[in-house]
């Protein structure tokens, strides 16, 4: 949030330096206690959710949910009285969370039934990666966004081929099963093969026949043998964003050799100066010494 800026000298400025800062005891402590809040508020709800335990404690969840919403209504407000172009927080994506944050409890005085939906307050809690600064973690991210992006012609074709293997063996058991034991149809039929073929086996629809059940064997094999495609494909491709990163495909004038580290200056081999467009320093330094 670097391009928010305080309203005004004084006041308003050490209140920006402590919401929307962390690099000070006083603003880690804020984020601290307000990700503290967040996570409890969550913890209202789903307890809220338990019909035992609301029955209960009902008054007492409702009494924090209140008590949260109100904390969190001001903090926003002061959010906003901090800033020089409040508009622009509330368009950004923390200023829309915290919009969200506080609405379903206002809004469940007029809409019943809104006020669940406050467990989108546990995105708020994204402001640790600012206050542990570990915003480093999002290049990481990226480059596993980028490794996605570069194998996903092979995992489209891969979830395509599971597909049809899905339907092809589907529409098989569907032939062969009786409808007592729960293939009354092709869909469900698609829902059998696809729990079969990711081995996770839920056990609400198997095959009686013996041909059905060496079709479900198959399929539980051929799932252990595929089930690795679509992990190597991408590992291969997060391995080789990570060399490209790191490494400069650059080669040496002096070897040829093309594996040097992005911030290497010599080359590993042969001790070549790298940077053609730039005299070695340690050649001047020894012409130098010579004369």
């Amino acid at each position: 949030m670097s391009h928010l800026k305080p309203a005004a000298e004084g006041l308003r400025t050490r209140i920006f330096q402590i919401i929307f800062e962390s690099d000070t005891p006083a603003a880690k402590a804020f984020d601290i206690a307000l990700i503290g809040l967040i996570l409890c508020s969550v913890l209202v709800v789903m307890l809220e959710s338990v019909v035992s335990l609301q029955e209960r404690h009902g008054d007492i969840f409702h009494t924090l949910e209140w008590g949260f919403t109100i904390l969190f209504t001001a903090e926003l407000a002061v959010r906003l009285y901090c800033l020089d172009r409040p508009w622009q927080y509330l368009r950004s994506f923390y200023g829309v969370i915290d919009l969200l944050a506080i609405l379903p409890t206002w809004l469940a005085l007029i809409v019943p039934g809104t006020q669940s939906l406050v467990v989108v307050r546990l995105l708020r809690t994204l402001r640790i990666f600012r206050v542990l600064r570990l915003m480093e973690f999002v290049g990481e991210g990226r480059l596993l966004i980028d490794a996605l992006k570069r194998s996903s012609h092979q995992i489209f074709l891969f979830l395509f081929t599971v597909c049809m293997l899905i339907t092809i063996f589907a529409s098989l058991v569907y032939l062969i099963e009786p409808a007592e034991a729960g293939f009354t149809s092709i869909p469900t039929s698609i829902y059998w093969a696809a729990v079969t073929l990711t081995t996770v086996g839920y056990g609400d629809i198997a095959p009686v026949t013996p041909l059905g059940q060496a079709i479900s064997v198959m399929m539980m094999l051929i799932g252990y043998s595929i089930i690795a495609v679509p992990t190597g494909v991408f590992s291969a491709e997060v391995i080789r964003s990570i060399r490209a990163d790191r490494y400069s495909e650059e080669a040496c004038p002096g070897c040829g050799h093309d594996r040097h580290d992005q911030k290497a200056y010599y080359c590993l081999r042969c001790g070549t100066w790298l940077d053609e467009e730039t005299p070695d320093p340690r050649a001047e330094h020894d012409s130098s010494a010579q004369d």
